[in-house]
Parts: C-alpha cells; structure tokens; sequence
C-alpha cells in the first residue's frame, strides 16, 4: 500500500491541535488544499462515524466525499478511511514535545496506480493542508509558551 507521508510542529498543545479538527466550523475552514472550500452534510466524530462533504475547488468544481472515522484517541490519534474515490486511509497522530506538537500525516492508498497517478497532487496538497491547519490553531490563539 502507497504511503504518503509528511510532519509538521505546531507551537500548540496536542489539546489545541486536536480541537481544531474535532470541532466541524472549524475543520470546514482549513481542510483540504489551498483555494478549497467544505460544506459538511454528515459529520459523526466518534468510531465509526460517518463524515460526508463536499470540496469546492477554486475552479468552481464540486468534489463530494465520504470517510468514516476508524479511530479517534482524543488528543492523539485519527485515523480516517476515506471510501469514496480514491479510497485511502488517513492515519493523523499527535505527540507533545517541548515546543509543541508534532504532527504527523500519513497517507495510505489502497492502489499503487492511483497513488502514482496523483502523487504530483498529493504530496503539495498535504502540505497545504497541514499550513492551513497550522493557521487555524495559530488563530485559536493556543500557542506553547
């Protein structure tokens, strides 16, 4: 199985990192890559919960999705298995060290072709997606002191 994976320090507690993903308005405003916007339908946060969304591209395209949240350990670990296409699953873990939270993203496809096929989207997207996340626990004003 293709992983693609990627870390990031927030100068932030696991608490506030976390919070910033569990909350739905909040989640909304940073997930995905840069220029995407969400509307959530469905979202469960809890094993086995279903989350249900629509992406909206900055090319004005929708792009509707549907994951459920495998794993949830509060202030740890997500793990989310994305089932409609491209299925993967999103395994997010949280450690505290002493100037934050490492936060480590990882990326698993269930076909090495279309992991392939899209790794040139993948790979910055991820980026992005843990800069706008960063911002938004930046904004939550949870900074390590």
């Amino acid at each position: 199985m293709p992983i693609f994976r990627t870390s990031r320090v927030f100068a932030a507690l696991p608490e506030a990192v976390f919070a910033a993903f569990s909350a739905p308005e909040r989640l909304a405003r940073w997930w995905g890559p840069d220029g995407f916007r969400n509307t959530f339908e469905t979202f469960e946060f809890k094993p086995g919960g279903l989350w249900r969304f629509t992406m909206h591209g900055p090319d004005g395209a929708n792009y509707p999705n549907e994951a459920i949240f495998s794993s949830i350990e509060p202030h740890r670990a997500i793990v989310v298995s994305h089932t409609s296409q491209p299925r993967f699953q999103l395994s997010i873990r949280l450690e505290r060290t002493a100037s934050g939270t490492v936060v480590t993203w990882e990326q698993a496809f269930e076909s090495p072709e279309i992991a392939a096929s899209i790794k040139h989207i993948v790979e910055p997207a991820n980026e992005q997606n843990l800069s706008r996340w960063q911002a938004e626990v930046d904004a939550g004003g949870s900074s390590v002191a």
